[in-house]
């Protein structure tokens, strides 16, 4: 199989005047930026990175991020990508454990970066105006082409993504070649993309969604369209503007472009595809899509940092809720949730409809093999050959499976067994309800009690939505018990509903 470096060669000698890369006044095609690579390649290698050494990135979606992450897919160097917005302990932390041996940043990550000691010691290579570097950007352009490229082989690790330490220290998920070439071509395939597609590059890059938007877009010969920070008005500009053929986002994104109210007036007509993964998308906000954009192909896409896709499903709006079947290069199953006294196998399957755990084959194309010097994080997430996702959810009478939760998010009230994302979905068609999220409080009776926070868009009291509820579908032990109504739900960078901070109440009443 191809490293990625010669992944990218193909597009080079295939297309080579095709538009590759656009963010701002910058617009390069394919040859333009290759040869700007090598030189980015040869800048790296000036300052001893070599083959398996990891290059931390702090960056935002910017035309250097993009062209770093290919550079050092040509040197073999892993790119070690953190989030632009984190804090001078978890730098220090990831700095150190990846052992990186150069960090990149930009002025919104300076802050931070020039208060983690780990990176004094290190070159540090500022990008735009960003204060503190020992060399800039510019330097490694104005660096020798690199005299040799594809260092790297399909079975050397690629980048290595941190994942998002929700509890204890983040995990560093190593990734190699073979499995992000595989990734990329499972979602040309899967999403049907076309030579020439053009990219929405808004999903950060230290995201498994926003590596993948990167590469599969260079495997078809496509342009990937630069946002470096989310605005919901430069992205409606960006589709118009730039005839932008596909979406892959979180649903918050979504929701925030629909809520826009320049949306209407935007010609969104050129978006072919949309694609959601990184959380469950409401059903009222999937059908609004569905209308809004009238995608010829719309996915659900099931999946992780440490494997890519779980499962996928390119028809959401005909089944809401609905994850699908297991991808191209993945099996899957469902498991018996564990009981106290012993950990279930990869053969203790749950019935059809039984909420279980989701874990997948690790001989899939698309997985990792374990986590970066964490052996108590592999115990605890790899069995018998099986990534064990911490997901619960179940497979229906037709064989389609549905995602319901977390296992840590599970509320357990009376004995029963409550999956938030049921009632999460319920609540999410009441015309006044503008985004619900759902935790179990403490109850001394109960155990815990169900607690729906929403997130208002028009009035609306407990009593109402309780009477909303109780009309529904919703059996009547998973109704919330109480409403907390809230200015936000909070979520993480990509989306993601942080219950534990809804448990811990850190979060603003209305």
């Amino acid at each position: 199989m191809f490293d990625l470096g010669h992944t990218f060669l193909q597009s080079v000698e295939r297309r080579p005047n095709s538009l590759a890369l656009v963010d701002g006044a910058v617009r390069l095609d394919y040859g333009q930026w290759f040869e700007r690579m090598r030189c980015v390649a040869g800048g790296l290698a000036g300052l001893g990175l070599v083959r398996g050494d990891h290059l931390v990135v702090v960056l935002q979606n910017r035309w250097e991020m993009a062209t770093l992450h290919w550079a050092c897919q040509f040197l073999g160097v892993i790119v070690t990508p953190l989030n632009w917005r984190a804090k001078p302990d978890e730098i220090e932390y990831c700095v150190g454990d990846a052992e990186g041996r150069a960090i990149v940043f930009e002025a919104a990550s300076a802050e931070a970066v020039a208060a983690a000691p780990a990176c004094a010691r290190l070159p540090r290579i500022a990008v735009g105006k960003a204060a503190g570097g020992t060399l800039t950007f510019e330097d490694l352009l104005a660096a020798a082409p690199a005299a040799r490229l594809c260092h790297a082989e399909a079975a050397d690790f690629s980048l290595m993504l941190y994942t998002s330490g929700t509890t204890g220290r983040p995990k560093g998920v190593p990734r190699r070649h073979r499995a992000e070439r595989a990734a990329a071509l499972a979602q040309v395939a899967q999403y049907r993309y076309r030579v020439g597609e053009v990219t929405l590059g808004v999903m950060p890059m230290y995201h498994t969604m926003g590596v993948r938007s990167l590469l599969s877009t260079a495997i078809v010969d496509g342009t990937l369209v630069c946002l470096p920070r989310f605005d919901t008005a430069e992205a409606l500009r960006l589709i118009a503007a730039e005839k932008i053929s596909n979406l892959f986002l979180v649903p918050t994104l979504y929701h925030d472009l629909l809520s826009d109210p320049a949306f209407a007036q935007t010609d969104v007509s050129s978006v072919r595809t949309l694609g959601f993964a990184g959380a469950p998308m409401a059903d009222a906000l999937l059908q609004r899509l569905d209308v809004a954009f009238r995608p010829q192909l719309f996915v659900n896409h099931y999946g992780s940092s440490e494997i890519y896709t779980f499962s996928i499903d390119q028809h959401a709006p005909a089944k809401p809720g609905s994850a699908g079947r297991a991808g191209y290069n993945i099996r899957i199953r469902v498991v018996k949730l564990d009981p106290a006294e012993r950990r279930s196998g990869p053969d203790d399957l749950a019935a059809r409809g039984e909420e279980g755990q989701i874990i997948a084959d690790l001989r899939g194309d698309e997985a990792f093999e374990g986590y970066w010097k964490r052996p108590d994080a592999d115990a605890k997430s790899l069995r018998e050959g099986w990534y064990f996702t911490g997901d619960t959810g179940y497979i229906d009478g037709d064989g389609d499976l549905y995602v319901t939760g977390r296992v840590d998010d599970m509320i357990i009230s009376g004995g029963e067994n409550i999956s938030p994302v049921d009632i999460e979905s319920v609540l999410s068609f009441h015309p006044a309800v503008d985004e619900v999220a759902v935790a179990g409080l403490p109850d001394e009776r109960w155990g815990q009690k169900v607690v729906a926070f929403v997130k208002l868009r028009a009035g609306a009291d407990a009593q109402s939505l309780d009477e909303y509820c109780r009309t529904s579908t919703l059996p009547n032990y998973k109704r919330p018990r109480e409403y907390v109504f809230v200015r936000e739900v909070p979520k993480s960078p990509v989306g993601k509903i942080l219950r534990r901070k809804l448990i811990a109440g850190e979060f603003d009443k209305a």
